[in-house]
């Protein structure tokens, strides 16, 4: 049985497809599940709903959209990635980690040094905080092989 991972988090590098490619590398049986990251696509996930005059009521149905999606594969994942990165805020990466507490899933946040401070709530529930990829992948690695 694959072990699941849920890639919540920052939609501008390649940081998914690094963690992806060096697990298949390694060979591990791993399963991933990600968040939307075609921005446009998730802002219009609930626009099948009906137009809407006012950008908050369109924001209001696409989250609620998106959180059917987000809630059901953080609920079917082992773990979670929660990636920060620096360019933008991820308040969605955030709640996401938030809503992995509540839950009791483990996740790991991927963060610049930088970013401590801001992120010191998220990262104190975390089980574990990695500033690369390669860290993220050797912690999958460990899990899956000790």
């Amino acid at each position: 049985m694959p072990f699941k991972v849920y890639l919540s988090g920052e939609i501008h590098t390649n940081w998914r497809e690094e963690i992806i490619s060096g697990c298949k590398a390694l060979n591990l049986d791993v399963e991933f599940y990600s968040a939307v990251i075609d921005h446009e696509a998730s802002d219009a996930s609930g626009d099948v709903l009906g137009a809407e005059d006012k950008i908050f009521w369109r924001d209001h149905k696409s989250a609620k959209v998106n959180a059917i999606r987000i809630k059901t594969l953080i609920g079917k994942s082992d773990l979670a990635i929660i990636r920060f990165g620096d360019q933008y805020k991820q308040w969605n990466a955030a709640f996401d980690a938030g809503y992995c507490a509540a839950l009791g899933k483990p996740y790991i946040t991927l963060h610049a040094e930088k970013t401590i401070h801001p992120l010191k709530e998220v990262d104190a529930a975390a089980m574990a905080w990695a500033t690369t990829t390669e860290q993220v992948i050797e912690i999958i690695k460990y899990t899956l092989t000790h």
